[in-house]
């Protein structure tokens, strides 16, 4: 493990680095990671008026309307800015030194007290156009302590902010001036925003940063996954463990362990491209979607205040799998924490089933067999699936099909049944190290609320 103490004699030397041009590492050397400028936080709180002429009046994109005050949390915002190297998508250096500027959100405990030691950084991800805080799950990220840092590292991001804010975000660009168009900074950048987290005088203040790990879903996955693939035995490391969620994970087996969770939607085919090892893990749910109904929920109200409408989507199928795969993750995190500080790897899990022909295996419900099961899978009240179809994204929502009455009274001839059912699932998959204690209770309140069996 690198902790972030181990840096901190090198910040002076670092901050140097992002003063000057760097010199080319000689062969089989890694090319230092520069500590970047970090701003004083950006003035400006919901509500607020995202045009105003003065930056103090507007207020952060897609700011969470979780009340953080409540368990002890702060949000803020700083501009990152430096020099940053380019690289492609094959890790061939294309740049050196190109001045940037950019933001990050930073959403931590207040007090030292509250902190768990682990910085989540987060590459945003853009698919839909704009920054987006895919994996920021309040709930569990501030129950267990975490700190999170959501990064802006790709153009499209960036040049949406630009226009949504002008006053605020008018100032950023990760591109060089237009010279480097395909996200080649991208890397560095994430790579810089993370190396500030574990600098002296942070964006997290005085708490006292132990690991830090790097999460990306879906799209910024991809691009993490080209990171650790090629990029990183080039340069130093400063991510401690990486978490590809919903998305690629890179097949290079290096000394930071790799985490993958995939949704039912994901898993598109029976072959593995890397089995587990010492330093990789894959986690397969059953019946979770790549986005699903949490996501949404939560999403919905921001986009209404920050764009002016939520989407609306006609899909083949109900959409928006009910699956928790937000309760993988919150599991994982935990577990990737642990292998990193005492090198005790998580479980491993079964994978999803596939029948002879390729398609996937499912039961007489509908629901697939194999990978991790959670009691919304095996103790069902809908049919929830990682597939569907129909316009714009709707193959990432998967679908949700509430049962009829008639099934609901053949699966459970009483509340009492259906409860000490979940209760069983669950406890299972506590012990089996796939399911948080404080998310297994979450279940339990929603069976006592459901009304099932009578």
């Amino acid at each position: 493990m690198k902790h972030r103490r181990t840096y901190r004699a090198a910040v002076a030397a670092a901050v140097i680095v992002t003063l000057v041009p760097a010199v080319p590492a000689v062969a089989g050397e890694r090319s230092p990671v520069p500590v970047p400028v970090v701003s004083a936080p950006i003035p400006g709180t919901v509500p607020g008026d995202r045009l105003a002429p003065a930056v103090e009046d507007t207020y952060p994109f897609f700011s969470t309307p979780d009340d953080l005050a409540a368990k002890g949390y702060v949000e803020q915002e700083f501009y990152l800015s430096g020099v940053a190297d380019g690289w492609d998508t094959s890790g061939n250096q294309v740049a050196t030194d190109v001045p940037y500027r950019t933001r990050i959100v930073v959403r931590r405990p207040s007090a030292d007290r509250r902190f768990n030691g682990t910085a989540l950084v987060e590459w945003q991800n853009v698919t839909a156009g704009y920054d987006l805080d895919a994996l920021w799950n309040g709930a569990a990220m501030m129950r267990a302590g975490y700190a999170w840092i959501g990064v802006s590292a790709q153009r499209v991001g960036v040049d949406q902010l630009r226009g949504w804010s002008p006053a605020r975000y008018g100032g950023l660009d990760v591109t060089g001036g237009g010279q480097y168009v395909a996200d080649e900074l991208s890397y560095d950048i994430f790579a810089q925003a993370a190396k500030a987290v574990g600098a002296g005088g942070s964006p997290l203040g005085r708490l006292d940063v132990r690991t830090v790990l790097a999460i990306g879903a879906s799209q910024s996955a991809a691009r993490m996954t080209v990171y650790y693939q090629s990029i990183l035995p080039k340069v130093e490391p400063v991510f401690d463990g990486y978490a590809f969620i919903v998305g690629s994970a890179p097949t290079r087996v290096g000394p930071e362990p790799v985490f993958q969770v995939l949704s039912e939607t994901d898993v598109r085919t029976p072959v593995r491209p890397l089995p587990d090892t010492a330093q990789f893990r894959r986690w397969e749910v059953a019946g979770g979607a790549h986005s699903g109904w949490r996501g949404q929920q939560y999403r919905a109200p921001i986009s209404v205040r920050d764009l002016g409408a939520a989407p609306v989507y006609d899909c083949a199928q109900p959409p928006f799998s009910r699956v928790p795969v937000d309760h993988a993750t919150a599991a994982a995190y935990d577990h990737l924490v642990r292998w990193v500080r005492t090198g005790v790897a998580p479980p491993t899990a079964p994978p999803l089933l596939f029948n002879a022909d390729g398609t996937k295996a499912r039961d007489e419900l509908g629901l697939a067999l194999g990978g991790i099961r959670y009691s919304q899978v095996t103790v069902p009240t809908a049919r929830n699936t990682g597939d569907n179809a129909g316009q714009s994204f709707c193959f990432l929502f998967g679908s949700h099909q509430p049962f009829d009455q008639a099934t609901l009274d053949g699966l459970y001839r009483t509340r009492g049944g259906y409860v000490a059912k979940v209760v069983h699932a669950d406890l299972g998959n506590v012990r089996s190290g796939y399911l948080l204690p404080a998310d297994a209770l979450g279940n339990l309140r929603d069976a006592l609320a459901s009304g099932v069996g009578g």
